[in-house]
């Protein structure tokens, strides 16, 4: 769902309400079940003035002219409907309650996903301008201001409007001057609301901004504890940690010492409502003009008339807050997604097809130029080696030709079909990926290696295990491979996490591979053996090895060294080290120490 932004915090509320149609017809439900709870809640302070009416008028009473003539008809009869009205306003609260909740909860998961789907549809550049911890913040912790607002405002602000025109009207039947008395506080209470609210909704966003940067913090440091621990500085980010909080406690003090002023003014109203009611209602019974029991109802109804607007103030707070938590996720929802795809993508029926990066310009930002006019052609079914200097763009071919960016000018072809022709679910499900940040699910080996396949198929696990050398550590543990890897696989050596991620990529059993410094993490034992398995698993498809290690590309069909933007070096290893004075060959003299 895709819902333009909007600046006012009504019609941030607005798009919210855009989320609930699906639950539309709950929603008008469960404020029919709020409106009946509130009428049959107001009912006893009017059967309370029939009960006095009762007692004083005898015979003569409102009861009494119902056909119930003895006081004892009439006390049964108001003791039944007594009975009645507090357990119908009983059902009714628990009829309304529980649909708001389920509402809440239902729009609760669904904006989370929309927002979460969307996330995973932005280009990578954008993640490499955000905060994770913002945005784990806005999926979990705005996402769940919402829900508290949906679970109780929306039915609060039901029973407020129907509050103030059941006992209006009740008013207005007894006495058309008392309830012109009683109503005077309301229109200045309403400018007050209005005053707390547009004043509380920039304060509210600071305090969710602040609110994010305390997730942001608290996150990266738990990913980074190692390094904290090993620098002794733990005091130092708890410094830091407190400084941010304090700007959070600050923030949200600012908001609390304007919206707590609310109530104090507002219940000065409803005292003036209140006293006016109650000395004009007293002198107009003293005088005969209302029964005793009218007076009784209009003052037991003033205080329900009037203190519901006392909760003006919880709810413009609540609101705020949802508010600006709505706005939060709605400018994360409403982030362009560059990378899109066709309406009708085309279909490659072969994706061993050659590999054509053509006249390519590329930078991350507009200062820093990684390619320009880059030409790189990957016949089907090569295997071919990528090194490099740090940052000449080895990695950044291999995130191309997956379509985490789009290259500023030029195109890349798969065949004779340009890659954004294809959608990009059917370009990466055809593409093996093994990155240098290995990423692991909190589960099991078995589930870590199935990644992304419904199908299991035991023989073509164990096999994919064995060939990226990871079989026998895997045989080893005490519950093989329904052996638990942790959160980011933590339990595991970051060697081992290496192994697992080659396995999945040869499970997954794609045309085309790319190994991104697959073997950087791992002894050179294993690297030997990792070597032997890409070469095995290489025939048949195309495959592209980024590498630091030459060693690991040594016997790839062709090397391509990139320098300066550019491909500088392109040929086979024995003809690249017989270069005089090469990059390639230099920097295997270096690795090698044939050089010194």
């Amino acid at each position: 769902m895709k819902i333009k932004m909007q600046e006012t915090s009504y019609d941030h509320f607005k798009s919210l309400l855009k989320y609930t149609n699906p639950w539309r017809l709950r929603m008008i439900l469960a404020s029919f079940y709020s409106v009946l709870n509130k009428i049959f809640d107001l009912a006893p302070e009017i059967l309370i003035g029939i009960t006095v009416d009762l007692i004083v008028e005898r015979k003569d009473s409102f009861v009494a002219s119902l056909g119930f003539e003895s006081i004892t008809s009439q006390i049964i009869f108001l003791s039944i409907s007594t009975f009645f009205i507090w357990s119908l306003e009983s059902l009714f609260q628990y009829l309304y309650s529980i649909n708001w909740r389920n509402i809440s909860q239902n729009v609760e998961h669904y904006i989370r996903l929309d927002a979460y789907d969307h996330v995973q549809k932005l280009d990578l550049s954008w993640y490499e301008n955000e905060n994770i911890g913002n945005i784990t913040a806005i999926l979990n912790d705005d996402v769940n201001q919402l829900e508290r607002f949906l679970d109780s405002g929306i039915n609060s602000i039901i029973q407020i409007i129907i509050s103030t025109i059941v006992v209006g009207a009740v008013f207005f039947y007894i006495s058309p001057l008392i309830a012109c008395i009683a109503i005077m506080p309301i229109p200045i209470i309403l400018i007050i609301a209005f005053f707390f609210q547009k004043n509380l909704n920039p304060r509210y966003q600071a305090v969710r901004n602040a609110a994010g940067n305390i997730s942001t913090t608290v996150f990266n440091n738990l990913l980074g504890i190692q390094t904290i621990k090993s620098f002794i500085q733990e005091k130092t980010e708890k410094e830091r940690l407190r400084e941010i909080s304090q700007d959070y406690q600050t923030k949200n003090k600012h908001a609390i010492k304007l919206s707590s002023a609310f109530v104090p003014i507002v219940r000065m109203g409803v005292l003036s409502g209140f006293l006016g009611t109650m000395i004009l209602g007293a002198f107009m019974a003293l005088n005969g003009e209302i029964g005793v029991g009218s007076f009784s109802v209009l003052v037991f109804l003033t205080q329900r008339f009037l203190w519901p607007f006392t909760r003006l103030g919880e709810i413009v707070d609540q609101f705020e807050r949802a508010m600006a938590s709505t706005y939060r996720i709605l400018n994360l929802i409403n982030t362009p997604i560059k990378i899109k795809n066709l309406l009708k993508p085309e279909k490659i029926d072969d994706f061993m097809s050659p590999i054509i990066f053509d006249n390519i310009d590329f930078s991350y930002d507009d200062e820093q130029i990684i390619f320009n006019n880059l030409n790189l052609n990957v016949n089907p079914g090569e295997l071919i080696g990528i090194v490099g200097s740090t940052g000449a763009g080895k990695t950044t071919i291999a995130k191309l030709l997956l379509r985490f960016y789009d290259p500023k000018s030029g195109s890349i072809k798969i065949g004779n079909t340009d890659i954004k022709n294809i959608s990009t679910s059917d370009l990466r499900k055809n593409i093996g990926f093994v990155s240098q940040e290995i990423f692991l699910i909190d589960g099991s080996i078995k589930e870590n290696i199935l990644y992304s396949h419904m199908g299991y198929d035991e023989k073509a696990l164990i096999d994919a295990a064995k060939k990226s050398q990871a079989h026998e550590f895997i045989s080893k543990l005490p519950n093989g491979y329904d052996t638990l890897v942790g959160e980011r696989g933590q339990k595991l050596s970051v060697g081992q996490k290496q192994r697992l991620a080659i396995a999945r990529a040869i499970y997954k059993n794609p045309p085309i591979l790319i190994f991104d410094e697959a073997t950087s993490a791992v002894d050179n034992l294993t690297e030997r053996l990792i070597q032997e398995a890409i070469s095995e698993i290489s025939k048949g498809r195309t495959t592209i090895v980024i590498a630091h290690r030459l060693s690991t590309i040594r016997h790839a069909d062709r090397i391509i060294v990139i320098d300066n933007s550019k491909i500088i070096e392109d040929d086979k290893h024995d003809n690249l080290v017989e270069i005089d004075n090469g990059f390639y060959a230099n920097l295997w003299k270096i690795q090698t120490g044939e050089g010194n």
